[in-house]
């Protein structure tokens, strides 16, 4: 399903969702998450199509979160938890997709941006991309405690503290450095690259790599909490005064206020 925020395409083996919203640096909206879950849906579905590849569009940012707009309407703690659910929803397709996935990432992926690359299976980045969840500095609010463990097995408690306390973006030769991407390759030879690993992927044997692909996932996902375990701190945040601040301040491109209510 192409959209006017998306592009779906296909070339057998390949499969390539785009997200077409480079005046907002593709940042997702709701349709744009749709159209994520269900590019897992079609490939799922296609026996022809052994990879997905996500990328952005217009070469400047892979996504750089979520629309913020779209937070003015929060008004209860329903709000803020109905978020993080919907987001872990989107997040456990793209997990659970039975073929392996590849982010394309060239610019910032930021917050869900972020999240969106590091729940793929591997990443291949350009030397100007960069990683990071800025909400301390930013929005005053929280992730989900599915996307904080995503992150913890990836780079590890300390580390992952560090990055989240401070708000900094991990720029592309250190992500390489700690093994949250894969292959580093000049804007001119992204898609050239990522069609060779994907082409490598595709050539071997498509249930051992689903073998992989889902032990290693439900390993990792043995350490996380149950359902709903996590409301408690989502609701503190989404409720504060200081996400009120955060988000007024991030669509008005003014430094936040914080009081720590």
């Amino acid at each position: 399903m192409s959209t006017a925020q998306t592009s779906f395409e296909t070339d057998a083996p390949l499969a390539m969702l785009t997200f077409t919203r480079p005046e907002a640096r593709n940042a997702m909206t709701w349709e744009m998450y749709d159209a994520l879950v269900d590019a897992c849906d079609r490939v799922d579905r296609d026996a022809s199509l052994r990879v997905l590849v996500l990328r952005g569009a217009g070469g400047k940012a892979f996504i750089a979160g979520t629309d913020i707009a779209q937070f003015e309407s929060f008004t209860s703690p329903a709000h803020g938890v109905e978020y993080e659910q919907r987001l872990d929803a989107v997040l456990d397709r793209l997990e659970r997709v039975t073929k392996p996935t590849i982010a394309a990432v060239q610019g910032v992926a930021a917050g869900g941006g972020c999240a969106i690359a590091l729940c793929c299976d591997l990443r291949v980045a350009t030397p100007d991309a960069a990683f990071g969840v800025p909400i301390a500095r930013t929005l005053g609010n929280c992730l989900s405690a599915d996307t904080c463990n995503r992150m913890i097995s990836l780079l590890g408690p300390a580390r992952f503290k560090e990055i989240m306390f401070t708000g900094r973006f991990v720029p592309a030769a250190e992500a390489h450095a700690l093994g949250l991407v894969n292959r580093i390759v000049v804007a001119a030879e992204i898609d050239r690259a990522v069609g060779e690993l994907a082409a490598a992927v595709a050539a071997n044997a498509p249930l051992t790599i689903r073998a992989v692909k889902e032990l290693t996932r439900r390993l990792i996902a043995r350490q996380r909490l149950a359902p709903g375990e996590d409301r408690d701190v989502i609701e503190m945040c989404y409720t504060s005064n200081d996400f009120k601040e955060g988000v007024a301040a991030f669509l008005s491109k003014r430094q936040p206020r914080w009081t720590g209510t």
